[in-house]
C-alpha cells in the first residue's frame, strides 16, 4: 500500500479507498489509514491521501496537512479539498 501512496503525484490527492483498491484490497480503506498512521518511511506523500468526498481525514497534524496540500497548489478549506473530482488521482 505504501508503494501506491508513493505514486501519488504532486498537486493531486487520492482517498484511503482508492489506495486500497489500487493495492488489490478494495475493502481495506480503514486498514490503509492504520498502515499510514504507523508508517515512518521518510519522503512518502502521506498528506496526499484523504478521506472520501474530499474531506481531509485523519492526520497527526491537520494544519500541517492543509498547509502541505496548499503548498502544492490545492485549494483547501478547513475540512476539505476544493474541486476534489478535478484533483483526484488516478
Amino acid at each position: 500500500m505504501l508503494a501506491v501512496v508513493k505514486r501519488v503525484p504532486v498537486g493531486r490527492v487520492t482517498t484511503y479507498g482508492d489506495v486500497a483498491s489500487l493495492a488489490g484490497r478494495p475493502r481495506a480503506a480503514r486498514a490503509v489509514g492504520n498502515i499510514l498512521r504507523a508508517a515512518t518511511q521518510p519522503g512518502l506523500p502521506y498528506h496526499r491521501v484523504i478521506a472520501a468526498g474530499g474531506m481531509l481525514g485523519g492526520y497527526s497534524n491537520p494544519a500541517l496537512k492543509r498547509a502541505l496540500l496548499a503548498a502544492e497548489g490545492l485549494t483547501v478549506s478547513a475540512r476539505r479539498v476544493r474541486h476534489f473530482s478535478a484533483v483526484r488521482w488516478p
